[in-house]
């Protein structure tokens, strides 16, 4: 598929080193990005997803480690990042992990971790690409412009007001993900930057599968890839504060 020219473009994914986070970069790296993978504890699959960016296009890759929980921890995250491949261009926030078992039954170190991994996660990673974020809408990139963008992943219904006994605090922090993204679009829309959303239902390398699902499979990591394309668009630069849903359709009401 076609995706946007992201040449001399940096990008970082939180939790990149597997998963959805490491398809969407390898998706960026396909059309020519800096691309910097991050890792909690992943080492070696991370060196490996840094050779296949390579492969695919990146001009260029690194690896980086970093607990996006403790704010030192993520400022140098960034600084690493910028230190060698420059200014973050576009932020996905992906890491959020997830506790599939009733609330009464979570410990609560597991409540708190998925709370922090998915909402002040995306908080102090969005706060740290700000300070340079902003300052381009003066100055300029490394391109001449103000380009930058920042996307979350949400989950799909969590901002109609999803609830569920099983996984209730990952709901909670993907609604206030969702949340952020709005607040935060309308809190740089001077600045040149968009702030948006995507959100899937159940994806191919999900760990649990329902027993019906919307036509009948889990959405592909192509499915995800399109609407990150979409926003990372230079011509969509309009477009801010909106999340998109990939679900296929997927009505919770009927579950």
């Amino acid at each position: 598929m076609n995706g946007p020219d992201l040449s001399d473009r940096t990008v970082l994914v939180t939790g990149s080193a597997g998963g959805v986070g490491r398809e969407l970069l390898l998706a960026m790296a396909d059309c020519g990005a800096n691309t910097a993978v991050h890792y909690h504890s992943s080492a070696d699959a991370a060196r490996e997803v840094a050779d296949d960016t390579l492969e695919r296009g990146a001009n260029d890759s690194m690896t980086v480690q970093a607990d996006i929980t403790d704010p030192e921890s993520v400022d140098g995250l960034f600084a690493a990042v910028e230190s060698e491949l420059g200014t973050v261009d576009v932020l996905v926030n992906n890491v959020g992990d997830f506790a599939p078992a009733h609330w009464e039954d979570l410990e609560f170190e597991t409540w708190n971790r998925v709370l922090e991994t998915n909402l002040n996660g995306t908080y102090l990673c969005s706060k740290r690409a700000l300070q340079n974020m902003r300052q381009r809408d003066e100055n300029g990139d490394a391109n001449g412009d103000d380009y930058a963008r920042i996307v979350n992943i949400g989950y799909a219904s969590s901002e109609k007001g999803l609830v569920s006994p099983t996984n209730f605090p990952y709901f909670v922090a993907k609604a206030g993900v969702l949340m952020f993204t709005r607040m935060l679009a309308a809190d740089t829309q001077d600045d040149g930057i968009t702030v948006n959303a995507i959100s899937p239902y159940v994806v191919e390398n999900s760990d649990e599968f329902p027993e019906e699902l919307p036509r009948d499979r889990p959405a592909s990591f192509e499915d995800l890839i399109q609407p990150l394309y979409f926003f990372l668009d230079p011509e969509a630069r309009y477009i801010s504060g909106e999340n998109i849903e990939v679900d296929g359709g997927w009505l919770p009401e009927t579950v």
